[in-house]
């Protein structure tokens, strides 16, 4: 029985142990936090049997990817780069929009977001790159070039419906390219160009933007403001999520202190609502299915997740959840460490900083460190595309270890030989 078990559970035991503790969180923390879905629905179980199914399903996937040799991934990079400029630019034109941005669109009867198939098909190419050309004093010069080859293309056609996923994406190949010894020179350059591409993107954001309510009250000014939309150039439509944008940005650099009574719930529910909940929580939370704020916080259950996890479990819990995402970090670095090949070593150290530096994001909206990004918590949000993909990051993760264990198997064998 253990045999079997064993042979289900390949790799490393504490990455597993991580993936299944944050499922059991997302199932909890989902379902409390999808009242407005069972109210819509008018159905309370349904949306929490289609979450956990999304979950077994992710479960299966990650079994089968765990079972892939490291080998084929290499294999995969082309047809996956191809396969995302392709879904990235079709979803432009043929997006599915969701709260005011295309990033979706049906795929033989599914729905997928290509910005998440893209993230993992960069970690991939960009692994390859720093592992072929590495030399003893680090990676080749050229290898900075063909990454940002590969990395601004990307970039810039998930950042017309996704600012955050790019700039997400970006810093975690930045990261990479440290980890990989890129030349110390060009990381400089990058970080010079970086500050002056961000200056001129904001700048850009607040000039192209418009300032405009986020809910509309009355009638008139929902027909007000799509007549502004129509009267709008085709640089301005083409970038209309930058209406979004400079609001967020307005609203977190607006440092005004705002009475409580003359606070606008209406314009800043979910920051309201979320604060509300971090507050309320106290040390060890409202427990379990207690949630309030899960009532009139927009996006509970996905952006905002953990403003509710706070809010129900605790400091300690919250306090929990992060030390998951270190503890997988961590680990997949100890992982990478044993590997005799640069190529998984720098994939598995991509797709957990992927994951991790995407949870950050997440629980620094939630707290109000950072603007709203929309950035769903990496396997406990509720959601389709991202929890299966970042299912199969997991199983990867898990395909670097099992080789890793072996290179260490091998070197135990030699010792007691010695």
């Amino acid at each position: 029985m253990n045999k079997k078990i064993n042979n289900i559970f390949k790799g490393d035991k504490v990455i597993w142990m991580v993936f299944f503790f944050l499922c059991v969180i997302s199932i909890v923390e989902v379902f409390s936090a999808s009242s407005g879905l069972t109210y819509k629905s008018n159905n309370f179980i349904m949306p929490i049997i289609k979450h956990s199914g999304t979950l077994i399903f992710g479960a299966l996937i990650v079994v089968a990817t765990l079972n892939i040799p490291c080998r084929y991934f290499k294999l995969m990079t082309p047809l996956l780069l191809m396969l995302s400029f392709m879904l990235l630019v079709l979803v432009l034109f043929v997006g599915e929009k969701a709260n005011g941005a295309s990033r979706q669109m049906s795929l033989l009867g599914l729905s997928v977001q290509p910005s998440e198939i893209a993230k993992g098909a960069l970690i991939l190419a960009v692994a390859q790159i720093l592992s072929a050309m590495q030399q003893e004093n680090g990676a080749a010069r050229k290898a900075f070039k063909y990454i940002m080859c590969l990395t601004v293309p990307i970039a810039l056609l998930i950042m017309v419906e996704n600012l955050s996923t790019a700039a997400l994406l970006c810093f975690v190949v930045f990261l990479m390219m440290i980890i990989g010894r890129v030349p110390g020179k060009q990381i400089g350059k990058l970080l010079g160009w970086i500050a002056v591409g961000v200056t001129g993107i904001i700048s850009f954001i607040m000039i192209v933007g418009h300032d405009t309510p986020k809910e509309d009250d009355t009638l008139a000014k929902t027909e007000q403001t799509e007549h502004k939309k129509k009267e709008r150039g085709t640089i301005e439509k083409m970038f209309h999520r930058a209406d979004t944008w400079k609001r967020r940005i307005i609203d977190f650099t607006n440092d005004k202190e705002v009475a409580p009574e003359d606070y606008d719930l209406d314009k800043d529910a979910q920051v309201a609502h979320a604060n509300i909940a971090i507050v309320s929580s106290n040390y060890i939370g409202k427990g379990p299915g207690n949630s309030v704020e899960r009532d009139f916080l927009a996006q509970a259950f996905s952006d905002f997740i953990y403003a509710i996890i706070i809010e129900e479990l605790g400091l300690i819990g919250a306090g929990f959840v992060v030390l998951l995402y270190i503890i997988l970090l961590f680990r997949t670095a100890q992982i990478a460490n044993r590997c005799e090949n640069n190529f998984p070593a720098f994939f598995a150290m991509g797709l957990a900083l992927l994951l991790v530096v995407q949870a950050t994001f997440n629980m620094a909206v939630a707290v109000g460190f950072v603007p709203v990004t929309g950035q769903p918590l990496p396997l406990i949000s509720k959601g389709g595309t991202s929890t299966i993909i970042n299912c199969a990051y997991i199983g990867a993760i898990l395909s670097v270890s099992r080789s890793a264990k072996k290179k260490v198997k091998a070197e135990n064998s030699e010792n007691k030989i010695g």
